[in-house]
């Protein structure tokens, strides 16, 4: 029986912002609880309505837009009767998709719970670092829009993920930004005397009390466990202070408030998830907490966790054996050794768990390998990560061909209402049949991209760049003279960003396997690309992890070249990457530019992004891109493994410029009788028709609900 699941919560958090307001604007109030207007057509027009400016700086948070605007604003807004209009409007629709039954096999009473330690749901929910977030988001986005029975849990950061600045000289530096959760869209969870839902997790040597807030995500809540509250030691109140916390021993508490706690949390709000859906390794110990009863009944570690393996599922996100977290077993032993006291289980048992070998008592814990013995499935992210994967792990099952170790794989999609710019969401609403939002995965669906008329693709490739390069001109001169660069460094792109050139993306967490240096590593070549009689702008953005001072070493040559008054002219970098940049970006670049050392990328999100706007991709043949390219949806360098990366990244270096030259600027470039460049509009048919169903979100959950998903005790 559910005592109380923060429903209530968030209608009486709306209730009281709405008295805070004029009347009318009442339906705006009610909006902004529920993140469903984010992709809503036409949603965030409702709050750029009342202040455009305050919404921007107010990080495009509804809630605290209505509480910080002006009462001539709202006065204004309230006698706006084309703006009430479609607040109501927007109300309705939003209403009637949540009344919707579920649409699923899954049982309602019992969910799949989703737990991830970060989540990209939108730009003023700052609790994400990058993909496996974004991921995470459109996967409740998803999940909401097909009416499958999810509810998701994490952590709360005070701090959220650090913000970036660089220097005139190019290095890094970092800071923080306390997220404030009052004035977020979120709403404290209560009892009925109208008290803080708490749940207390034994960490290291003391118990843990944490509050639950909820988010709504459509009609899926999102339940985020937050430990600043007044019964916690201030080493407490720290656990859910920042993401991906450098300090070890506050990392491994968040993993065990996680896993634990969100477990703990999910059944004090009353909810028994039928399937826990582990989105990496992050909350591996979530099983061992559903397996407390039988543990406290006496059973051995093994023979309790087969329950809760049996409605365990992971999804392994990375080949970097440094995204696997490990640590020495001393450390796991302090940080669960009340926890193993609580539920009476041998420690031994659990440091075995997160071993390679079990057997060997040298070898640190890690939660990769916790989640894979915990899992009945486990699964990557493309297909070639899966053979990856398989070969990463396969000691775990000695003995065993790598081709038999039980890792499957389901590519990951994104979502695309969210990702889609407005001009090209409108040139398929009017070209491809039915309502084609809701039958992506359909190859069907994309048919009518044979139909478009080429004028018509090209001027919404030109719209949408258009719009990226006026966002330039403005973010480029802030952010230049934010770095003290010289005047004439800071007024060259606004001056020289053409929105007719050519736009080169390259947008992602700056990491040594990423190879933003292949774009340096040649600069006659570099120079010689941007500077020619057919040119090339772009656009730079990603930041490193705060102690990876080898990434932002390859963040500062960049720098290095940007006394060339051709750099300084066409190549852009944003600091601070985030959600909203991100967005710009994949919808107004002509090119998204992935270049990995393979086999070092799992996935890729972002230029599948890039995809869905008629982005053309330049990829290296790794992670999805090895599965989506056929000779004819974009361009492809090699993807072949190379015991010597020097030399892969001179071959690569080389092969980038050579397809630049050679295919990719001609295709561009090289105008029909009609002016329009004919085979750039052939590859991006080709791009939205093959790729288009393959690598939606809509896809990428069908797989789920079909496998991992599937028989769900």
């Amino acid at each position: 029986m559910i005592v109380r699941d923060g429903t209530t919560d968030v209608i009486r958090a709306a209730a009281d912002l709405a008295e805070r307001l004029p009347e009318p604007l009442a339906p705006l109030a009610r909006i902004a609880f529920n993140y469903r207007w984010s992709w809503l057509p036409g949603g965030a027009e409702l709050f750029r309505a009342i202040d455009a400016d305050r919404f921007e700086l107010c990080g495009q948070n509804p809630v605290r837009l209505l509480q910080e605007a002006s009462a001539r604003a709202l006065r204004r807004a309230a006698c706006d009767k084309n703006l009430l209009d479609r607040a109501a409007a927007g109300e309705a629709a939003i209403r009637a998709d949540l009344d919707r039954p579920p649409a699923s096999e899954i049982d309602p009473d019992h969910p799949v719970a989703f737990l991830c330690a970060e989540y990209g749901v939108h730009l003023s929910l700052p609790i994400y670092s990058g993909g496996l977030g974004a991921l995470a988001g459109d996967l409740l986005k998803e999940a909401s829009d097909r009416a499958i029975p999810m509810v998701a849990v994490g952590l709360m950061y005070r701090k959220g993920y650090f913000r970036q600045r660089i220097d005139a000289g190019g290095w890094q530096h970092e800071y923080w930004i306390d997220t404030d959760p009052p004035r977020l869209p979120a709403a404290l969870v209560t009892d009925g005397d109208e008290h803080p839902v708490t749940v207390e997790v034994p960490i290291s040597d003391t118990v843990v009390t944490a509050q639950i807030w909820r988010v709504e995500v459509g009609r899926v809540p999102l339940f985020l466990l937050d430990t600043a509250v007044p019964e916690n030691d201030p080493v407490g109140r720290w656990i859910t202070g920042r993401l991906y916390e450098a300090d070890a021993e506050t990392r491994l508490a968040q993993y065990v408030l996680l896993g634990v706690g969100g477990v703990r949390a999910l059944r004090a709000l009353g909810i028994e998830p039928g399937v826990l859906h582990l989105n990496e390794g992050h909350a591996a110990l979530a099983p061992l907490e559903l397996a407390s009863g039988a543990l406290r009944n006496g059973e051995p570690l093994a023979q309790a966790l087969a329950s809760a393996r049996a409605r365990t599922v992971f999804t392994t996100h990375t080949p970097v054996p440094a995204g696997n977290d490990c640590y020495p077993a001393g450390a796991v032993t302090r940080a669960t050794g009340r926890l193993a006291r609580e539920l009476s289980y041998d420690q031994d048992d659990l440091l075995a768990l997160g071993r390679t070998h079990p057997e060997d008592s040298s070898e640190p814990f890690g939660v990769t390998q916790a989640a894979l013995r915990s899992s009945r499935s486990a699964n990557a992210v493309s297909r070639r990560h899966e053979g990856v994967a398989r070969d990463m792990w396969s000691a775990l099952w000695p003995g065993w061909p790598p081709e038999r170790v039980p890792i499957g794989h389901v590519t990951n999609g994104v979502h695309v209402p969210t990702w889609i710019g407005t001009p090209m969401r409108e040139l398929l609403d009017r070209h491809l049949e039915g309502d084609w939002i809701a039958n992506t995965a359909d190859p069907r669906t994309w048919r009518g991209v044979d139909r478009i008329a080429d004028e018509e693709l090209w001027a919404v490739r030109g719209r949408q760049r258009a719009e990226l390069v006026s966002f330039i001109r403005a973010r480029s001169v802030a952010d230049r003279l934010g770095r003290g660069d010289v005047r004439e460094y800071v007024e060259a792109a606004a001056r020289a960003f053409d929105e007719n050139v050519l736009t080169l993306g390259f947008a992602r967490r700056v990491a040594t396997y990423k190879r933003l240096d292949l774009l340096t590593r040649d600069p006659e070549e570099t120079l010689a690309l941007l500077g020619g009689d057919r040119p090339v702008q772009v656009v730079l953005a990603g930041k490193a992890h705060p102690r990876d001072d080898e990434a932002k070493r390859a963040l500062q040559r960049l720098f290095g070249l940007k006394g060339a008054r051709i750099i300084a002219e066409r190549v852009v970098f944003l600091d601070d990457y985030d959600l909203a940049t991100a967005a710009r970006l994949v919808r107004g670049c002509d090119v998204w530019l992935n270049l990995p050392r393979p086999p070092l990328e799992a996935s890729g999100t972002s230029g599948m992004k890039s995809v869905m706007n008629g982005g053309l991709q330049v990829s290296v043949l790794d992670g999805w891109w090895a599965e989506a390219y056929d000779g004819e949806n974009g361009w492809a360098l090699p993807g072949e493994v190379d015991a010597d990366p020097d030399s892969q990244d001179e071959r690569d270096t080389a092969a980038l410029h050579e397809v630049m030259r050679e295919e990719v600027l001609p295709a561009f470039y090289e105008r029909g009788v009609h002016g329009l460049p004919e085979a750039w509009l052939q590859r991006m048919r080709a791009s939205l028709r093959s790729l288009g169903p393959r690598f939606s979100a809509t896809r990428m959950l069908a797989e789920y609900a079909a496998g991992p998903y599937h028989n769900t005790p």
